[in-house]
C-alpha cells in the first residue's frame, strides 16, 4: 500500500465520523495538501555524486540544486529487533552497555568511571515549524523518532565489575530543561540546558544530586529555538567553558534578529557568568574536543539544507579564536549562498575553510579523540564521530559511527566505518548514533536515541578492554 493510499484511507475514516461540513472541507484540504507534498517529495532530486565525493579536505561542491519542496528521504524509526545490534569494524566487538533508556542523546564519563547519559529531546518551541515547511518538518521529526517528549534528566550508569555492561542505573539529576552537554570542573558539575548553563555541587562517587542547580548564564532559546542542543567542554585548566549554540534556522530565514549570539561557540567564564563569542558562522556545531598534542579546539558542524542532495557537506574543523566560518552567507569557505539577502561580502571574504568535509546531510554530532596508548592502529590517532543520519538526501547518508585518522595534528586519509548496520534492508532505522565518549578503559561508548541504547565498542583481541 502506498503512502497516498494510506492517507486516503485515514481521510475517509475521519470524514465519515464528521457531521460538520466545515470539518469535512478542512479534512479534504488537508488530504489534498498531504498528497501534493508526498507527490512532490517522491519526485525530488537525487544525488549525482557518491557520498565519498563530499568527504575529505577538498570535497567536490557542485552547483546548488534547490527544489520547490525539499528532498525528504527519511528512515522511519523502528528500533532494534531482539538480539539485534550494529555491525562493528573488523577486529572490534560491540555490546549493549545499557538498554531501555529514554531517547539518550549525549554522554559524559566522570573521573571515577561512572557514565552519565542525557535522556533528552527538544523543548516546547511554539513558533518553530509554522507554515507548510514547518508542518512537513514536524512529520519528518515524528517519523524519525525525534517527536517524543523530553525526559529532562541525566542518568548515571555504573559498571562496577568492569564487564562492559552497566549493572546499576540511577537518576543523577532530574527536572532539567532539555539538557545536553555536561562538564565537571573540580566539584562543580555543569549542565547545558537548552536555555541556560547550570551548575550543581558534585561529590565523587555519589549517584544522585538533589540540590538545586545555580544558573551560570542564559543561552539563546525562545519560542523558535530551532537548533536547541547546547554542548559543553571545559578548558584544559578548568577556567573556562566552551558552549556550542546552533543557528535558529536553516539560512536565517527567520530573520537575522533571531540569530543574535547563535551559530557560534561561546567562551564562558563560569565564575563570573560572562561570555564572549569565541568563533562564529558555524551553522550547528555540536561535538567539541581538544587535540591532545597541540591543545587545539576541534568541532563537528551540521551544515545547511535544501541545496540538493550533494550540498552542503558537514565538516570537522579546528577552531581558532576569532574565526568565522561563513554561515549564513557562504559555505565551505567562500562559496556564496545566494538565498541569503542582503549578502555580506566583507564577512564572506573572512570565511575560513573547514579542515575536513564529512559528507552532505550526514548530521555529524558526537566527537571524541582516541587515546594512542589504548587503541591499535589505525585507531590510535584520530577522532570518532557519531553521524545521526540524513533526511534531506537521496540516497541517505550518515547512520553510522566513523573514525577519521589524524597525522601531525590534522585529518589524514579516508574515514573508516566503526559501527554500521543502523538501517534495515527495508529502509527503517534500527537506531541512530548521536554522542560518543571513551569510558575508563578507553572503550568507545555510543548513544543511540532510536534504539534507546548505549553501545560499547572495543578491540576483539587487543586494544581497550
Amino acid at each position: 500500500m502506498s503512502n497516498v493510499q494510506r492517507v486516503a484511507g485515514k481521510w475517509r475514516a475521519l470524514s465519515t465520523k464528521c457531521k460538520s461540513d466545515s470539518m469535512v472541507m478542512y479534512l479534504r484540504r488537508a488530504f489534498l495538501f498531504a498528497v501534493a507534498v508526498m507527490a512532490l517529495t517522491a519526485c525530488g532530486e537525487v544525488a549525482q555524486l557518491p557520498i565519498e565525493a563530499g568527504i575529505g579536505p577538498h570535497p567536490q561542491l557542485p552547483p546548488p540544486n534547490p527544489t520547490l519542496i525539499p528532498t525528504v528521504n527519511i528512515a522511519p524509526a523502528k528500533g532494534w529487533p531482539e538480539h539485534g545490534k550494529p555491525v562493528a569494524a573488523p577486529g572490534m566487538t560491540v555490546n549493549a552497555f545499557a538498554v531501555g533508556l529514554d531517547h539518550p542523546r549525549w554522554l559524559y564519563v566522570l573521573p571515577n568511571g561512572d557514565v552519565l547519559v542525557a535522556e533528552t529531546n527538544a523543548p516546547p518551541r511554539p513558533e518553530d515549524g509554522k507554515g507548510i515547511k514547518g508542518w512537513l518538518m514536524k512529520q519528518v521529526l515524528n517519523k524519525v523518532g525525534a517527536g517524543v517528549p523530553s525526559a529532562n534528566r541525566i542518568t548515571l550508569l555504573r559498571d562496577a565489575n568492569g564487564d562492559g555492561v552497566a549493572e546499576t542505573r540511577t537518576v543523577f539529576i532530574e527536572g532539567l530543561h532539555s539538557p545536553f552537554g555536561m562538564a565537571l570542573i573540580g566539584n562543580d558539575f555543569y549542565v547545558a540546558n537548552s536555555d541556560a548553563v547550570m551548575r550543581f555541587p558534585y561529590v565523587e562517587g555519589e549517584t544522585r544530586i538533589i540540590q538545586p542547580g545555580t544558573k551560570v548564564l542564559d543561552l539563546p532559546a525562545g519560542p523558535i529555538n530551532h537548533h536547541w542542543t547546547k554542548n559543553l567542554l571545559a578548558s584544559r585548566d578548568g577556567s573556562r567553558l566552551y558552549v556550542t549554540v546552533g543557528s535558529n534556522s536553516n539560512i536565517a530565514e527567520n530573520g537575522l534578529d533571531q540569530e543574535d549570539g547563535r551559530a557560534a561557540i561561546w567562551e564562558v567564564d563560569p565564575m563570573r557568568g560572562s561570555y564572549r563569542i569565541y568563533a562564529s558562522g558555524l551553522r550547528n556545531p555540536n561535538g567539541l574536543a581538544w587535540e591532545s598534542v597541540s591543545g587545539v579546539l576541534w568541532t563537528v558542524v551540521n551544515e545547511r539544507d535544501e541545496l540538493g542532495s550533494d550540498l552542503v557537506p558537514d565538516y570537522l574543523t579546528s577552531v581558532p579564536d576569532g574565526s568565522f566560518f561563513g554561515w549564513p552567507y557562504s559555505y565551505f569557505g567562500q562559496h556564496l549562498d545566494e538565498r541569503v539577502q542582503p549578502q555580506r561580502p566583507d564577512l564572506v571574504a573572512k570565511a575560513r575553510m573547514p579542515d575536513y568535509a564529512l559528507g552532505s546531510h550526514a548530521a555529524s554530532l558526537g566527537l571524541v579523540f582516541s587515546k594512542r596508548s589504548s587503541w591499535p592502529a589505525p585507531f590510535d590517532n584520530g577522532v570518532f564521530i557519531g553521524q545521526h543520519g540524513s533526511w534531506n538526501r537521496k540516497p541517505r547518508s550518515g547512520y553510522r559511527v566513523i573514525f577519521v585518522p589524524f597525522r601531525d595534528g590534522k585529518p589524514f586519509g579516508d574515514p573508516i566505518d566503526v559501527l554500521t548496520g543502523f538501517i534495515s534492508d527495508d529502509g527503517d532505522a534500527f537506531g541512530r548514533p548521536v554522542g560518543v565518549a571513551l569510558d575508563k578503559h578507553s572503550a568507545l561508548l555510543v548513544a543511540d536515541d532510536v534504539g534507546n541504547i548505549v553501545w560499547r565498542v572495543n578491540g576483539a583481541d587487543h586494544g581497550p578492554q
